[in-house]
């Protein structure tokens, strides 16, 4: 495959490891769980366990063997042959046009306390919500057009700014419970999870809050010495990510009882509310931390998935001009310009015509859907490609990496059992959970349609490229 340019590799394991951080926790996730209550940590518990665990496991053997640009994309395409990879690319770049909305949405309720309390209508304000989303959106997207070299510091600031809100908040939990002054974080329920429908349906959230291990595999190309640093990248964040979404969730418990907890609003009024009561008034820096952690968020998976249509579009599928990358700055910027422009149609899609909780709900679940398809395959390839490594059956370029794989799933064969069937298992029913209507729902039904028709929708747009695509592809074959 010849490719224009190269991708410039810029990217070290502080940057790598941040981007995890950045790209995996997010603070809103910390409310899904305090809104389930003290149950909570036994599902925290079992998804770490059976889902980021094997998911872990799989990327770090998966791009110790293949650790090129295209990550999640290249590793289906190799296992499965091209329209697989397609489906699983097409899959993982498009959810985003979903993901973003939700975000920053987020974003936009917590930057209202950055003003002030009296400013915090503005959080339910639709043109406010749209002007803030679509500008932080094109600002985020202008960075990394510039070039990581740039934009890698939008998601290092994010990083840092989650590290930050994440260990004021934790720091103000455990200090509040120590005195005595809050919620007993493991009072007021069972720590058994109850199985309603509605606790069910959060545990996907719970499964997704744990994803994107694989994001910084995706960009490969650009990181330096991707074989040995993105294997220790993810040993480092792991335990850091699951140890602030535990402890987080029990700040959130020590702040507030499970009902009262705000699924937008909910960190910075914990922390606020801690702070006051030891009179360390920390609102509005704790606003503008999550603020930036957020853009940080957006930042990392414009940057990540952009990378995903520029591979499919070198390799034909999608418009060849998505293969492009920028004379100076190197960055795939048709690729970033155009998931811009659907980004934005899907904010003035989401904050139209439905309340912001209902419509936060309905592009979180449909974002699950769409985002674990590639899951799906990934937990798929990864037995396929190692037996396809160990019996020499592949092309030589990838038998050769696959021999000098330097991680493997350890536990031999019972181990790569337990990662494939656990992580295909966790995923296939988290997705599954997604698509039961929510308490909040003025209508299941309708709920319940947006969510898949919105999924099948966006799945059934790239089905058209790809059959488009391989219909030039015959008729050129025929014209020779």
């Amino acid at each position: 495959m010849n490719r224009p340019a190269k991708l410039a590799r810029v990217m070290g394991l502080r940057d790598v490891v941040l981007l995890h951080v950045v790209a995996v926790v997010g603070v809103r996730w910390l409310l899904t769980a305090g809104r389930i209550g003290p149950s909570s940590i036994l599902l925290w518990v079992a998804a770490v366990m059976l889902f980021f665990v094997p998911q872990g496991l799989a990327v770090l053997e998966l791009s110790a063997r293949m650790p090129e640009e295209g990550g999640v994309y290249v590793w289906t395409r190799e296992a499965f042959g091209p329209f697989h990879g397609f489906i699983c690319g097409w899959a993982y770049w498009v959810n985003n046009l979903v993901y973003y909305p939700s975000l920053i949405v987020f974003i936009g309720g917590n930057a209202a306390f950055v003003l002030g309390r009296s400013y915090l209508g503005l959080a339910d304000d639709t043109t406010y919500q749209i002007l803030f989303s679509l500008g932080i959106l094109w600002l985020a997207m202008g960075l990394n057009i510039v070039g990581l070299r740039t934009g890698r510091w939008v998601q290092n600031v994010g990083g840092l700014a989650t590290w930050l809100v994440a260990f004021i908040l934790i720091g103000l939990g455990m200090a509040t419970w120590l005195s005595g002054s809050g919620q007993d974080p493991l009072s007021g329920g069972s720590l058994v999870p109850e199985l309603s429908g509605s606790n069910i349906a959060l545990w996907s959230s719970l499964c997704f809050a744990l994803a994107g291990l694989e994001l910084a595999v995706v960009m490969g190309g650009e990181v330096k010495n991707p074989t040995r640093n993105l294997p220790r990248s993810i040993l480092i964040a792991a335990p850091i990510i699951a140890a602030i979404y535990i402890l987080g969730t029990l700040a959130i418990l020590a702040a507030f009882p499970a009902s009262e907890v705000n699924l937008v609003t909910g960190v910075v009024e914990a922390i606020g509310r801690m702070g006051e009561a030891m009179g360390i008034p920390v609102v509005r820096w704790a606003a503008i931390l999550i603020v930036l952690g957020g853009l940080g968020g957006v930042g990392a998976w414009l940057a990540g998935t952009a990378r995903i249509p520029f591979v499919i579009g070198l390799d034909r599928f999608l418009p060849a001009a998505l293969g492009r990358i920028h004379p100076r700055w190197h960055t795939p910027y048709i690729a970033l310009f155009v998931q811009g422009i659907g980004a934005s149609v899907f904010i003035l899609v989401a904050t139209l015509g439905s309340t912001v909780e209902e419509a936060y709900l309905v592009l979180v679940d449909t974002t699950i859907i769409v985002y674990f398809i590639p899951y799906l395959y990934l937990f798929a390839a990864l037995p396929v490609l190692r037996r396809r490594g160990a019996q020499r059956e592949t092309m030589a370029e990838v038998s050769d990496r696959a021999s000098e794989a330097s991680f493997r799933v350890p536990g031999g064969t019972a181990g790569l059992a337990f990662v494939a069937i656990a992580g295909l298992a966790t995923t296939a029913v988290s997705i599954v959970l997604s698509a039961l209507p929510s308490d909040v729902a003025a209508s299941p039904v309708l709920f319940v349609a947006k969510i898949v028709g919105g999924a099948g929708g966006l799945m059934a747009i790239g089905l058209v490229f790809y059959v488009s695509a391989m219909r030039r592809r015959t008729g050129r074959r025929a014209g020779t």
